[in-house]
């Protein structure tokens, strides 16, 4: 980072927003401390990130709530079977002008035209409409017709999945996958937690969220975490660690060739870095660690590596493969 005063000023102020808009998520969410990270992380990295959990895990409400602490504009589409990729971005209709009795097409706006798009149950929609959120997640436009047209900023898409549903879904295409930075696996609270979530839901009191931040600042705060320097050895144990996933590398781990069908490519590599940077600046620090990258491998790599045959029916998990790869891959 360049160690000029507004860049220290804007690190200070990052990690003083993060404890800003913990506090007021913690308001509304009893635990779930690793998730409410991973998406601070993927709120200041920009990038997209699927939740996978049950229903009934505060999924909708934890990304609703960031979207009222950041004022935001917050938008929920509810993905079935019979939505339309128009019903996302939108349609143009033609319209008469009543005075003149002039015709001519105007474009409505579909619902993901605000900042934060929660994807509900992304995989319930054919592939055809879940192809219309591609452009949008890694152009930030869409286009409709002939027309092309800008998204605000800042702009994400969190998208939800049901693990334990698989009838009338559709699993989402490796393109689609791959255009997630993180996916972030939401578990069950321990017994104490569950026992305050009873407690205080059940109580009538509604917590009011105080808006922490706004657009423009969160914007200042993003264009910082690119700025974060990554040393030489940092960066090439990042790249040995997306590379030792892919079979038929000359370098391959024998466990990978014998599970693995297809390893995570290059925008992983970019994704480590990258969400290791926010990592440092949100523990207080300018320099990205290996603990750092590590810490954040789970979250990057698990929807982006492909699993043959033979590891499903050793009930092999992608978790296992990660975690052996941090083991074997040397720093």
């Amino acid at each position: 980072m360049d160690q000029t005063t507004p860049d220290l000023d804007l690190a200070r102020e990052l990690l003083d927003a993060k404890n800003q808009v913990l506090k007021e998520i913690r308001k509304v969410i009893i635990g779930q401390d690793a998730v409410i990270e991973d998406l601070l992380i993927a709120l200041f990295s920009r990038g997209h990130s699927l939740f996978v959990g049950v229903p009934g895990l505060a999924k909708t409400l934890l990304v609703s709530s960031l979207a009222k602490v950041l004022n935001l504009k917050f938008s929920r589409i509810q993905f079935t079977p019979d939505l339309m990729p128009s019903d996302i971005t939108g349609t143009e209709i033609l319209y008469e002008d009543q005075a003149t009795n002039k015709r001519d097409f105007r474009f409505i706006r579909g619902p993901i035209f605000a900042n934060i798009i929660l994807a509900d149950e992304i995989n319930r929609t054919p592939p055809k409409t879940q192809a219309a959120l591609l452009q949008a997640m890694q152009e930030h436009q869409v286009t409709v017709g002939s027309n092309t047209y800008h998204l605000d900023e800042p702009f994400l898409v969190f998208a939800t999945q049901n693990p334990i549903e698989h009838e009338g879904t559709y699993p989402l295409p490796e393109a689609q996958l791959d255009r997630f930075m993180f996916i972030i696996n939401v578990d069950y609270p321990t017994k104490e937690q569950e026992v305050q979530i009873a407690l205080s839901t059940t109580s009538g009191v509604k917590p009011e969220l105080e808006v922490v931040m706004e657009a423009d600042r969160i914007l200042e705060l993003q264009k910082l975490v690119p700025k974060v320097p990554v040393s030489d050895h940092v960066a090439r144990y990042a790249v040995d660690l997306v590379r030792a996933s892919r079979p038929g590398n000359g370098t391959t781990p024998a466990f990978i060739t014998e599970w693995v069908s297809w390893g995570a490519g290059p925008r992983a590599s970019q994704y480590l870095v990258l969400a290791a940077k926010a990592r440092a600046l949100m523990d207080n620090r300018v320099a990205v660690s290996i603990e750092d990258i590590k810490s954040v491998s789970q979250q990057v790599l698990e929807h982006r590596i492909l699993l043959n045959f033979k590891a499903e029916a050793e009930n092999i998990k992608t978790q296992d493969i990660i975690d052996k790869l941090l083991a074997e891959v040397k720093i």
